[in-house]
């Protein structure tokens, strides 16, 4: 899990503060592509958000051969999600 900048997020009826991403690898083939699922979480850890996202093409090649691949993984999610990790 990182912190992120606060994002608001409508959620039953109220903006609510997203501070946090949360991801976890679902599915890699190992030769071309990983499927990650992530979740917008409050300061409490209160999923706020969440959805799935499909790595491809020159991405997975450098998060395959990446030596730190989780950091990777959180900046590529961020970069897909226009968040800025903190």
């Amino acid at each position: 899990m990182k912190e992120i900048q606060p994002v608001a997020i409508w959620y039953n009826g109220n903006n609510v503060n997203a501070t946090k991403l949360n991801a976890y690898l679902v599915n890699d083939n190992l030769e071309t592509n990983a499927t990650f699922s992530y979740s917008l979480n409050s300061n409490d850890n209160f999923m706020l958000s969440s959805g799935n996202l499909t790595m491809s093409g020159a991405d997975y090649e450098v998060y395959n051969s990446n030596t730190d691949a989780n950091t990777y993984a959180f900046e590529w999610i961020a970069t897909q999600l226009n968040l800025i990790l903190l």
